[in-house]
C-alpha cells in the first residue's frame, strides 16, 4: 500500500535516513583489507543504537544482522561473517535505522583499497544510474519512468540490470508501495504524487542480469560470478520534485572526496 507523508513526517524520515548516512560514513573509514564483515556489522549496530535509533534490519523477516554486506559477485542481502576483506574487493553496505517510528534505508558500494579499472567503472555507472532514476521521480511521472531510465543508462554500458530485486516505498514500514523496479517501459506503473517517499536502489551486474540465492537463504549473487554494485537513496516527492533524504556526504568526507552530485536534489542545504 502507498502511504502519503506530510511535510512533518518527511522531516522525521530524514532524521532516520541521516542516521544511516552517518553510520555509512563511519564505516567508510573502517572498510579496508583485513577487516571482517562481521566486525563491520557490530560497528554499525552500535552506531545506530548510540544515535537513539534501532537497527532497521535486525529481526526484520528474521534477518540475523544489522548490516547487509555483499562482497564482489554478491548483489544484495549478504550476511556478515568472519570473512576478511581483501585488497581489490568491493562491498555493498546496506543499512537501515528505525527512529520515532520511521525507517531510513540506504546503501553504498565501497572499494576495498585499489580495485580493477573495470570494477571501478561498474561502481561509477551504477551510482550515476541512481541519479538518472531519481531525476525521473517527479509529479506526473510513473514508476517505470524511473526504471526505464536506469535500465537504458546501465545497459548502455553493457551491464545486466537485476529483475528479481527492486526498490520500494518506505515509511513506518521498511517496505511499502510502490515497488520500484530498475527496468521497465516509460509511461507504465503507478503515478507519482506529492508526499510519496521511496527507496531507489539500482542493482547492476558487470555481466548477466541472472541471479542465484546462496544456501544461507539470504545472500543473492550473480549467476556468472562477475561483480555487482548497489547504491540506494531515500527520496521524497516535495513540491513536485525529488528531495533526497539520505546523503553520501559523510562517506565522501571520510574518503576525502569532494562532490556536488546531490545538490540538484536538495531544495534546501543539508543540515550537518
Amino acid at each position: 500500500m502507498i502511504v502519503i507523508k506530510t511535510r512533518e513526517e518527511i522531516e522525521m524520515m530524514r532524521e532516520s535516513a541521516l542516521i544511516v548516512s552517518k553510520a555509512l560514513g563511519m564505516l567508510a573509514s573502517e572498510i579496508k583489507p583485513g577487516v571482517s564483515t562481521l566486525h563491520l556489522d557490530k560497528l554499525a549496530e552500535s552506531f545506530i543504537r548510540d544515535h537513539g535509533a534501532e537497527p532497521g534490519f535486525l529481526g526484520l523477516y528474521g534477518c540475523p544482522c544489522s548490516l547487509l554486506t555483499s562482497v564482489n559477485e554478491q548483489i544484495v542481502h549478504g550476511l556478515p561473517t568472519e570473512r576478511v576483506l581483501e585488497e581489490g574487493d568491493i562491498i555493498s553496505a546496506d543499512l537501515g535505522a528505525l527512529k520515532n517510528g520511521w525507517y531510513g534505508d540506504h546503501a553504498y558500494t565501497f572499494a576495498v583499497g585499489e580495485i580493477a579499472a573495470d570494477t571501478a567503472k561498474l561502481l561509477e555507472v551504477t551510482k550515476q544510474s541512481l541519479y538518472v532514476g531519481i531525476r525521473e521521480y517527479r509529479n506526473g511521472n510513473r514508476v517505470e519512468d524511473v526504471g526505464s531510465a536506469i535500465q537504458k543508462y546501465a545497459e548502455g554500458f553493457g551491464y545486466g540490470v537485476v529483475r528479481e530485486l527492486v526498490g520500494h516505498g518506505i515509511g513506518k514500514k521498511m517496505h511499502e508501495g510502490p515497488e520500484m523496479p530498475n527496468y521497465g517501459k516509460k509511461g507504465k506503473g503507478k503515478k507519482f504524487v506529492e508526499g510519496m517517499v521511496v527507496a531507489i536502489e539500482p542493482m547492476i551486474n558487470m555481466g548477466t542480469k541472472n541471479i542465484k540465492q546462496l544456501k544461507d537463504g539470504w545472500t543473492i549473487s550473480t549467476r556468472d560470478g562477475k561483480p555487482s554494485a548497489h547504491f540506494e537513496h531515500d527520496v521524497a516527492l516535495v513540491d513536485g520534485k525529488p528531495e533526497i533524504l539520505s546523503t553520501f556526504y559523510y562517506i565522501y568526507q571520510a574518503l576525502g572526496i569532494k562532490s556536488t552530485e546531490e545538490d540538484e536534489f536538495r531544495q534546501k542545504p543539508l543540515v550537518l
